[in-house]
């Protein structure tokens, strides 16, 4: 007999059955029944009882399904949260097993909030790897998709700060050469962090992010060029004093002071020991986070290899060229700097 279970997950339960089925006395028969009605008690952690069965092999299929089911969910638990991804896949699973509408609901609501997280970390290495590999068509479709989610009425401030991040990441990748995909995927960025910032004025990857936008929109908007200077500064001040170890907002800092600052100038060898000290903290922190921001690491480990390069250490340059590719293997623009190092 077997039990179905879903894709990924190996069940453990055991199916028996009653090897003679043959008649028996009512003591047994009443023994077999208060069985089959602590079975249907049972919960994750309890001692699960073993029986051979009462009448015959179909007689006690409701038990038998239930006892296999718990020792499933028991033996699995601990890799419940990262193996499902859509909780309602378990519907399709459960129909099988006849347990109370209770547990269902129970067991419901232990995979909705994982299963939340886990398409939020998702999304966050999709969106990277599209920036990483430079492929802009993955990187615009999923903007499209992540805009069709926000129009059903799903945009609550995770699903914006992912928009806000690959539009953020749209732009990097057009660069000036796509001026008419870059300004209008900045705006949009900060405009998707805006509602964000309105319900959580200290958001600090919010602010961290939006002071990244502005600062790149400065390129497009010369006009508005000290308006948006200003913004993208207080956003990151503000940012800094609520979380001073942040390595995102340290990185954003150290990245746009070496830009404004003169070479070899004292700005700029402060704005180098802010590179490393972001990179430290970047090494402490998980690169692999579910429900929150763990971008940045690879994009660290190169700059600090570029800054290396231009001060002439090619040792240490090499070394953290190589970590971000180890970070991301398929980090174009880390294979470039690396390919000019090794072969100038």
């Amino acid at each position: 007999m077997q039990f179905f279970a879903p894709a990924g997950i190996e069940s453990r339960g055991v199916v028996r059955v009653n090897a003679c089925g043959a008649p028996q006395d009512l003591r047994m028969c009443g023994r077999q029944g208060r069985r089959g009605a602590r079975t249907r008690k049972i919960r994750a952690g309890d001692d699960l009882p073993r029986h051979a069965g009462g009448g015959g092999p179909f007689d006690h299929f409701r038990s038998i399904a239930r006892e296999a089911f718990v020792r499933q969910v028991r033996a699995d638990i601990d890799q419940f949260y990262v193996q499902v991804s859509q909780p309602w896949v378990y519907l399709h699973y459960m129909v099988r097993a006849p347990l109370h509408f209770t547990s269902f609901l129970l067991l419901l609501c232990l995979a909705a909030a994982p299963a939340h997280a886990q398409r939020g970390g998702d999304l966050q290495a999709q969106i990277l790897y599209a920036f990483q590999s430079e492929d802009l068509n993955q990187l615009t479709g999923l903007i499209q998709t992540l805009k069709t989610q926000e129009q059903t009425g799903a945009a609550d401030s995770a699903l914006r700060y992912h928009l806000a991040h690959a539009d953020y990441r749209l732009a990097l990748l057009s660069g000036e050469e796509r001026r008419r995909n870059a300004e209008p995927a900045l705006n949009e960025c900060i405009d998707q962090l805006k509602p964000v910032l309105e319900k959580d004025a200290d958001s600090v990857e919010a602010l961290a992010l939006q002071s990244a936008c502005y600062s790149n929109l400065v390129k497009y908007k010369k006009f508005e060029a000290v308006l948006y200077r200003t913004r993208a500064a207080d956003r990151l001040r503000t940012a800094f004093m609520l979380a001073p170890k942040n390595p995102r907002v340290l990185y954003l800092s150290a990245i746009d002071a070496m830009a404004r600052a003169k070479p070899g100038s004292p700005e700029s060898g402060l704005a180098f020991e802010q590179l490393q000290l972001s990179v430290q903290l970047f090494e402490q922190s998980s690169a692999t986070t579910i429900d929150t921001p763990g971008w940045g690491h690879a994009e660290a480990y190169l700059e600090l290899g570029r800054q290396l390069e231009m001060r002439g250490d090619v040792l240490g340059a090499r070394n953290w060229i190589e970590k971000a590719l180890i970070m991301a293997p398929d980090y174009k623009a880390a294979r470039r700097q690396l390919a000019a190092l090794v072969h100038p």
